[in-house]
C-alpha cells in the first residue's frame, strides 16, 4: 500500500498550488478563491523514486455551516485516512484562530504532521516562521509552493521520517473503466457517485455548483476495477458569472475526454432541456461512449412519466444507440442495471475490428445502397480498415470520397454499427482517396498502337 499524505489548512493557504507542484499536474483548481476545493481529491506523486498517495481537502475555518460544514467533515475523514498530514498555514497571513483550532484536532487526532508555512516569498522568513512555533508542532517548513522553494527540502524529510521505505510502485494508474458523471447542476450526480460508491464519498447539498472538480475515485466491484469521475454541473454560459465556474467546465468538458464511458444524468422532474441536448452533443463530438440516466425518476405520475418517454423518443434519435435508463440515485433505484450499460458500451468503443471483417460489410453496403454519381462518375468504395478505437473509426479507401455527401456516411455509419452489433458508442467514418498512379504522365503507345491509330485516322478521314 502507498503511503497517504493529506494536505490540509485553513482556506486559500496553497494546499491545491502545493499538490499539483507534487504531483506534476494541474488537477487540482487553483485561484484566489476561498473554499474552492470542496471534495478530497487524489493523486499519486513520485518523490526520488518513491511514490505517495496525496490527498488534496477542502479549507477549515472553525466556523463552517450548511455546505462549509460537509467540507469540512470531508477534510476530518481524509486526516482520518492519512498516514502522514501536511499541515499548511499562511506565512504572509499569520497564526489565527482557525489554525491553533486545526492543529488541535491534529493532536487529538495523533497524527504524524509536518507544519508548513506556504507563500513565504517577499517576507522574512525569521520573522514570519517565529508565531508559528506556538502550536506546538514542531519544526516549520517554509515554502513557495507557486515557485517550488523548499518543496523538496520538505518532502525529504517527510520521506525520510517514514517507519518503513515506501515501496516502489508496484501499482499502477486504473485499467478498468473510466466512468465520467456529467449533467447540468442539481440533478444528482454526486449523489449517483456515492451510491455507486456505496459510500458518502463526494459533498452532497441542495445547492446548484457542490462539486467545482473534477473528482477521480479508483474502486472495485465484483473484483472488476473502476475509476468514477464527478465532475462539476454545466449550465448555458449566459448563466455562467463566477471564473471559477468557468474553470470547473473547462475540467469537466477535460473529464469527457479523459473518459471510456459517459453516463449523462437528466433530472427526470425538468424534462429534457437544451443544455442537456448541448452536453451530449458534446460527447458525440468527444467519440465518447454514452449511458443517459434519467434521474429523480420515483414519485412523477404517469402522464409526466409518459411525457418524458415520448420527449426522449423524440429528441434522442441522433443518439439512439445510447442505453436510457430510469432510476433513483437517492433511494438507489435502477443504479445498479446502469453497469450492464457501461461494460457494453466500453467493450463495444474498445473492440479490436479485422480488416477483411469491415470489408466484407463495406461491399454488403455498397451493393445495397450505391454511392451518388458525381460529374458524371459512380464513387468507388473499395475498402475499409480499423483506424482507431474508443470510439471505433473505420477509415474507407476509394475515389472521389471526399465527394461522399453526408447522409451517405450517416447511413455508412449505421450500417457498421448494426453489423458489428456496437452498442453505447458513436462510430467515426473517415475517407482516404487513393493517388492515382497516371496522374500526370503521358500515355506512351507501342509501334502496333501507333499504326492502328494512324489506319483509325486514315478511315475517319475517308468517311469525311
Amino acid at each position: 500500500m502507498l503511503p497517504v499524505i493529506a494536505l490540509v489548512g485553513r482556506p486559500n493557504v496553497g494546499k491545491s498550488t502545493l499538490f499539483n507542484r507534487l504531483t506534476g499536474r494541474r488537477d487540482a483548481l487553483v485561484a484566489n478563491y476561498a473554499g474552492l476545493t470542496r471534495d478530497r481529491k487524489y493523486g499519486e506523486a513520485e518523490i526520488d523514486g518513491r511514490k505517495v498517495l496525496l490527498v488534496d481537502t477542502g479549507g477549515i475555518s472553525g466556523g463552517e455551516a450548511g455546505i462549509d460544514a460537509v467540507m469540512a467533515e470531508q477534510s476530518m475523514q481524509a486526516i482520518e485516512e492519512a498516514d502522514i498530514v501536511l499541515f499548511l498555514v499562511d506565512s504572509r497571513a499569520g497564526l489565527t484562530s482557525a489554525d491553533e483550532m486545526i492543529a488541535d484536532q491534529l493532536r487529538v487526532r495523533s497524527k504524524q504532521t509536518f507544519l508548513v508555512a506556504n507563500k513565504v516569498d517577499g517576507v522574512n522568513p525569521d520573522i514570519a516562521l517565529a508565531p508559528f512555533y506556538e502550536l506546538g508542532i514542531g519544526e516549520v517548513f517554509p515554502t513557495t509552493a507557486t515557485q517550488g522553494r523548499g518543496v523538496r527540502t520538505l518532502m525529504q524529510r517527510v520521506l525520510g521520517d517514514l517507519s518503513e521505505p515506501l515501496e516502489v510502485a508496484q501499482t499502477e494508474e486504473a485499467t478498468g473503466i473510466k466512468i465520467a458523471i456529467v449533467g447540468r447542476p442539481n440533478v444528482g450526480k454526486s449523489t449517483l457517485v456515492n451510491r455507486l460508491l456505496g459510500e458518502d464519498r463526494v459533498v452532497v447539498y441542495d445547492q446548484p455548483g457542490t462539486t467545482r472538480d473534477s473528482i477521480y475515485i479508483n474502486y472495485e466491484r465484483d473484483e472488476n476495477p473502476y475509476t468514477l469521475i464527478d465532475t462539476a454541473g454545466v449550465r448555458r454560459r449566459k448563466n455562467i458569472k463566477e471564473s471559477v465556474e468557468k474553470f470547473s467546465i473547462v475540467k469537466t468538458l477535460q473529464a469527457v475526454e479523459d473518459a471510456n464511458v459517459v453516463v449523462l444524468v437528466i433530472d427526470a422532474r425538468e424534462g429534457l432541456v437544451d443544455q442537456d441536448m448541448h452536453l451530449m452533443g458534446a460527447v458525440i463530438q468527444a467519440g465518447r461512449a454514452l449511458v443517459v440516466a434519467l434521474n429523480k425518476w420515483d414519485g412523477l405520475e404517469t402522464d409526466h412519466r409518459d411525457y418524458v418517454k415520448a420527449e426522449l423518443e423524440r429528441r434522442l434519435r441522433f443518439v439512439e444507440f445510447a442505453d436510457v435508463h430510469f432510476i433513483s440515485a437517492l433511494h438507489g433505484t435502477g443504479v445498479g442495471h446502469l453497469y450492464k450499460s457501461i461494460e457494453a458500451a466500453y467493450q463495444s468503443a474498445t473492440d479490436k475490428l479485422s480488416t477483411n471483417q469491415l470489408t466484407r460489410i463495406l461491399r454488403w453496403a455498397v451493393s445495397e445502397h450505391q454511392p451518388p454519381l458525381v460529374n458524371g462518375h459512380r464513387i468507388k468504395l473499395r475498402y475499409a480498415h480499423a483506424g482507431g478505437q474508443n470510439p471505433p473509426v473505420i477509415v474507407v479507401h476509394g475515389n472521389q470520397t471526399e465527394q461522399v455527401p453526408a447522409h451517405y456516411v450517416r447511413y455508412l455509419e449505421k450500417t457498421f454499427r448494426k453489423a458489428l452489433e456496437l452498442q453505447g458508442t458513436p462510430v467515426k467514418v473517415e475517407f482516404r482517396t487513393g493517388d492515382n498512379p497516371y496522374a500526370g504522365k503521358k500515355n506512351k503507345l507501342t509501334d502496333r498502337q501507333k499504326a492502328k491509330k494512324r489506319r483509325l485516322m486514315k478511315f475517319v478521314k475517308k468517311k469525311k
